[in-house]
């Protein structure tokens, strides 16, 4: 009986301190809600838009034989300086002699027959202005006369016929050393010695032989998105930076934008060329570049982080908590520019006002950042919104 009695205050002991446990549990101690802020504060706020892409060379020449035959006697690689005229490789065709000689021969007969239609003509002029058998036989010697003057003409035309063919087969056999037609780097070899130049053309794409470009005009080449595409102009600034070399950092400015477009995937892109304000040795063709365009600088207006601003409805604001309160109070604010860290206040707000960036509250299951009622604000595409209320 005492043993039962034993059992049943040990349940009565576990149902206490669960309960109390329980109780504990459900009706803790609030803790005090804490707020990050930061100074609103005047500065220069510089608005940008992004593009990528790759260094082009904006100057340069494909080597591409207008005549078929093997490759040989290749005489440069890639990298090699080049001056205008000098030889690249050779191609070895057989035909393009024989087709020269042909047309030599054709050319000099040509040249033959022509000499042998103006002493046809000479004489038949000759048997006319001396003809004294009278007036039938005048008809008969006019005729001949004009049937060789006919034949002198046809001749000449041979001749200018025939010798064009041995200029072009003289041209094409002259092709046949290749040679640089502007001074410049070799950037591309897609040859080497044995191969057949007629192989390189597969469908309707062709591979190019070789390429020659002036390094010294070498540019970026970005593609911008559509909606970012009104606000980009000739002559702004842009800093590139290149996946290839890190830490570097070139400046420059947008030179040229394309007026047709891209579409790929559904989107709508435009490229953007810009050249280098100075060339740096470790840029090379090709590479992948990061460009961000500056599209304004504003300076001297308040800025608040952008994670500071929220919206209700059609409008924007902040919540304030200056020193000397203790629960932040909602400010209805005019915003200008932004960009991917920053906002400008139009109106609204004075140097030193603390805003808050973060609300923490420990008695939620996470803690809040400045969302608010509207959701967070969202910076325009590209870096940010344009200037504006």
């Amino acid at each position: 009986m005492k043993m039962k009695k034993s059992y049943v205050a040990i349940i009565v002991i576990i149902v206490i301190g669960g309960g109390y446990f329980w109780y504990k549990s459900t009706h803790a101690t609030n803790i005090a809600i804490t707020y990050k802020t930061t100074a609103a504060q005047k500065g220069t706020l510089t608005t940008s838009i992004s593009g990528s892409g790759n260094v082009i060379v904006d100057q340069s020449v494909n080597i591409d034989p207008t005549i078929t035959g093997t490759v040989a006697n290749l005489a440069v690689n890639i990298g090699d300086q080049v001056k205008k005229g000098q030889t690249l490789f050779f191609i070895v065709n057989d035909q393009l002699g024989i087709s020269s000689a042909s047309a030599k021969n054709a050319y000099l007969q040509s040249q033959q027959s022509v000499e042998s239609a103006k002493a046809s003509e000479k004489q038949a002029q000759y048997n006319y202005d001396h003809n004294k058998s009278g007036y039938a036989q005048s008809r008969i010697l006019n005729n001949q006369l004009q049937s060789a003057k006919q034949s002198l003409e046809v001749a000449n035309q041979n001749v200018s016929v025939s010798q064009a063919k041995y200029q072009s087969a003289l041209s094409d056999l002259a092709k046949s050393n290749v040679v640089a037609p502007s001074s410049g780097t070799v950037n591309a070899i897609n040859i080497k010695n044995g191969d057949d130049l007629s192989k390189l053309s597969s469908g309707s794409s062709r591979t190019v032989p070789m390429i020659i470009g002036d390094l010294g005009t070498m540019k970026a080449q970005v593609q911008i998105n559509e909606v970012d595409v009104p606000n980009v102009q000739l002559g702004q600034k842009v800093m590139m930076t290149f996946n290839a070399v890190p830490g570097l950092t070139v400046s420059g400015k947008v030179e040229k934008m394309d007026s047709l477009g891209t579409i790929t995937q559904g989107v709508v892109t435009y490229n953007a060329t810009i050249g280098f304000d100075a060339l740096d040795q470790r840029i090379k063709p090709g590479m992948s570049v990061s460009a961000s365009i500056i599209t304004g600088v504003k300076q001297d207006v308040i800025i608040i982080p952008n994670s500071a601003v929220k919206t209700q409805g059609n409008n924007n604001y902040v919540e304030v908590l200056n020193s000397n309160q203790t629960t932040p109070r909602q400010v209805t604010v005019q915003v200008g520019a932004a960009n991917n860290t920053d906002t400008e206040i139009a109106s609204g707000l004075s140097v030193g006002d603390n805003v808050v960036t973060r609300t923490i509250n420990p008695n939620a299951t996470t803690s809040t950042s400045t969302s608010g009622q509207g959701g967070a604000r969202l910076p325009g595409i590209g870096g940010g919104r344009g200037f504006g209320g």
